[in-house]
């Protein structure tokens, strides 16, 4: 233990192997509840909570998880629904057997400074389990926001989808309006185990001065689904991560999509990993990328480890005025002769011709700029509850009005 508790602290004192190196210590780290129950948000940040897809009332949700800075005020479980919910310190007390599989297996603690720095305080973060062979039918829900000015927030996820069960989780992560500068690291650990469905839609809403650094792994069984869905469409100032997928069960999939926005003084830093390491496994990543102004550097890698794998990536990019920088980075890297890896990157501004035919069809130039960024950002998004669907498309139509040129 001591040994361990050595090598994070060494990890801790590294500076980030790329992106921008923050500070940890510039920021709050308290775990004082300032805020103990939804009740006590302002109706700005109970309007943020929803606008993320978190329903307050719980209406629609098998559960909920809500957590405040660095506490949990609201873990909630709908009557006879067979799951376990609650927060990742009292999981770790009352599942010590769970701890040795799964905790810190697919993440490493020491991978750099921000999961050291997770790993060596008190646990925080939701803890989800589904038995095998249950179906949960209605989404839960799941929300980390940032209540205070200059809060470092650390959270550590872990989410364990058994043999036959399924499970949909909404995740939104948020600050208050009144905040404008803080730090999220998020670690998460995700197990989909043998013929498992999961599915992951993350809504991320912060403030221009935030720092969010989130680190995930998912490990994928035999005949198990996992499908993520990110969606960024407002500034925020530096997000840096590369959520991972790892394909080790026959007939595994993985399927990564994300829709994103940068503003002028946003900084992106995202992208999508799946390793397939054994036989018959398949795997997408998709990215749709805007930059209004702001950076976005797409990051997107397939690795073949075995044979007879298939795999796509996808990232495609639009510049909307005349600022900002997409940099798309496609990586194939195949170690057997059969596997079928592919990738398509493209980045350029809306075609004039495409502009043309929608005016020569009774539209004005905003109108058809409009449409035509609309059918950009459109990927087909499944497993979403109406109302959330409702948002996304609402947040999507005002965009594109907005910037309709």
């Amino acid at each position: 233990m001591m040994e361990d508790k050595k090598n994070l602290k060494a990890a801790l004192a590294k500076k980030a192997a790329y992106g921008d190196d923050i500070d940890l210590n510039a920021y709050n780290d308290t775990d004082v509840a300032l805020i103990k129950s939804t009740e006590q948000l302002s109706a700005a940040g109970r309007e943020k909570l929803e606008k993320v897809g978190i329903e307050l009332s719980g209406e629609g949700r098998s559960a909920s998880f809500i957590q405040v800075d660095n506490n949990p005020i609201q873990v909630s479980v709908e009557k006879e629904t067979p799951l376990e919910l609650m927060n990742t310190a009292e999981a770790a007390r009352k599942h010590p057997e769970l701890v040795e599989k799964y905790w810190w297996k697919a993440v490493a603690p020491d991978t750099d400074k921000y999961t050291a720095k997770t790993a060596l305080e008190r646990e925080q973060g939701y803890f989800i389990r589904v038995r095998a062979g249950h179906k949960i039918s209605s989404p839960l829900q799941a929300c980390v926001y940032i209540g205070h000015e200059d809060q470092l927030q650390r959270v550590h996820n872990i989410v364990i989808v058994e043999e036959g069960a399924e499970l949909n989780i909404i995740s939104g992560c948020a600050s208050d309006p009144s905040v404008d500068s803080g730090i999220h690291i998020g670690i998460s650990e995700f197990y989909v185990e043998k013929g498992g469905r999961l599915s992951f839609t993350m809504i991320h809403s912060w403030s221009e001065n935030i720092a969010v650094r989130p680190r995930t792994v998912t490990i994928i069984g035999e005949d198990a689904q996992f499908t993520s869905n990110y969606i960024c469409l407002e500034k925020v100032k530096d997000v840096q991560m590369y959520p991972t997928t790892r394909l080790v069960g026959k007939g595994a999939v993985a399927r990564l999509n994300s829709i994103l926005v940068a503003p002028e003084g946003a900084h992106m830093d995202i992208g999508g990993k799946s390793i397939l390491e054994v036989p018959g496994t398949k795997a997408e990543v998709i990215t749709r990328a805007i930059s209004t102004g702001g950076t976005i550097i797409n990051r997107g890698l397939l690795a073949g480890m075995s044979e007879g794998v298939r795999a796509h990536l996808e990232c495609n990019g639009l510049m909307l005025g005349e600022k900002g920088r997409i940099y798309a980075i496609p990586e194939l890297d195949a170690h057997t002769g059969n596997a079928e890896l592919s990738h398509e990157a493209a980045v350029g501004r809306i075609a004039p011709e495409e502009i043309e035919y929608l005016m020569a069809r009774g539209l004005n130039e905003e109108e058809a700029t409009a449409i035509i960024v609309r059918g950009f950002l459109n990927i087909n998004i499944e497993g979403l509850p109406e109302s959330l669907a409702r948002k996304i498309n609402e947040t999507l139509d005002a965009f594109t009005l907005n910037k309709g040129m």
